[in-house]
């Protein structure tokens, strides 16, 4: 398997290429042209957009509170004051009806996103996604995997969606113990593709939060013992380090589409 440049239209060498996208938050119009030139399109999750923390003026929170109360929880957040911002977000919600508000947002952007998937589009949920949603969303041509494989071009991918718990408490956040059930529910695979990345500090470190996110052990275990020749994952949008290799298999941060618009390409 031979990776290609993510802005190479070329197949010298191979007869499939993938292109690989996560945290797409909210970048309709870029994703609509994700799958040009490619095979197929595989998608790692968080659709949804709801709060930018490089332009605060945009996601469903600004949507609903304004740029100004943006401003202060993300500031709150960076701070690592989530007490303080959780006690804010209450304050904000008081009144309101918080669950009805949000999933209508969301929809909203469902609705958009999922039509701009192209056929065939292999997705999986990221943390912030609300994966009862998704079935009222993909059309025939998307295929949802969670905890599942599916052949590719002869080769075997793997994906395990959404996130581990935190204090952001994020829509799909799941235990450590279910998690770590779907990846030893894939067995050996080709590539393994997830949301969250294997718990390496260098991969998990965001140079711009100034935090470390949480990964997955299981991720990183299962890396060991079973020697994908990809481990594919976003979740961390500025990392430390978007590439390194475990063993033999290549680790690769591909969780920059929302800023660069620019899928990772893959092809054998």
């Amino acid at each position: 398997m031979r990776v290609s440049e993510p802005d190479s239209r070329a197949r010298a060498g191979g007869s499939n290429r993938i292109h690989v996208v996560s945290d797409v938050h909210g970048n309709t119009e870029a994703l609509s042209r994700a799958g040009n030139g490619a095979d197929a399109l595989i998608c790692l999750g968080d659709l949804v957009l709801f709060l930018d923390y490089a332009d605060h003026s945009r996601g469903i929170f600004p949507d609903l509170f304004g740029k100004e109360n943006a401003d202060r929880i993300v500031a709150l957040r960076t701070a690592r004051r989530y007490d303080e911002a959780r006690a804010f977000g209450r304050e904000l919600w008081a009144g309101r009806d918080r669950n009805t508000e949000i999933l209508g947002a969301v929809r909203k952007q469902y609705a958009e996103l999922f039509a701009a998937f192209p056929t065939p589009t292999y997705a999986t949920y990221g943390n912030v996604d609300v994966p009862d949603l998704w079935p009222e969303y993909a059309r025939p041509g998307t295929t949802v995997l969670d905890g599942e494989r599916v052949e590719i071009g002869g080769r075997v991918f793997g994906f395990v969606g959404g996130g581990l718990k935190t204090p952001m408490n994020t829509p799909y956040e799941i235990s450590d113990e279910e998690y770590a059930a779907k990846v030893e529910a894939l067995g050996p695979v080709d590539v393994l593709c997830s949301h969250i990345p294997p718990e390496v500090p260098e991969l998990t470190y965001d140079t711009v939060a100034r935090r470390f996110e949480r990964g997955s052990r299981a991720l990183l275990e299962a890396i060991r013992a079973t020697r994908p020749r990809y481990a594919l994952f976003g979740h961390v949008h500025q990392p430390l380090v978007r590439r390194m290799r475990i063993g033999t298999t290549e680790c690769v941060n591909v969780g920059h589409f929302a800023s660069t618009g620019t899928p990772w390409a893959l092809s054998w």
